[in-house]
């Protein structure tokens, strides 16, 4: 009979259980660590599309103001900046999607 004990088997299980413990941990810690980076992703997004809309701002005012742009040359420029706020709202929009669908939903884990 010299087979291993309940006791041993018993161990066996606990060093299992231990082990797939401390790998579970370790994968939320990476969860964790990949969702702080997906949060500071986004806000650096609205960072950088808030400075944009707010330059274009100050470029329409400046503009509004010129008195040296032929009335053409500021609808123009009135027509490239509402083309560019277009470009940043997709630009923003297409980061945004990208960066929320960088995580993949728990369901599909199963």
């Amino acid at each position: 009979m010299g087979g291993p004990s309940e006791r041993e088997y018993i161990d066996k299980l606990n060093k299992i259980k231990q082990k797939l413990s401390n790998k579970a941990i370790d994968i939320k810690n990476q969860f964790e660590k990949v969702e702080k980076t997906k949060v500071d992703l986004l806000k650096k997004t609205k960072e950088v599309k808030h400075e944009a809309e707010n330059e274009m701002h100050k470029m329409e005012e400046d503009i509004t103001k010129s008195k040296d742009l032929a009335p053409e040359s500021k609808r123009r420029l009135q027509l490239e900046i509402e083309a560019a706020k277009g470009g940043v709202q997709q630009q923003y929009s297409e980061l945004e999607v990208r960066i929320a669908e960088a995580i993949v939903p728990t369901a599909e884990l199963d």
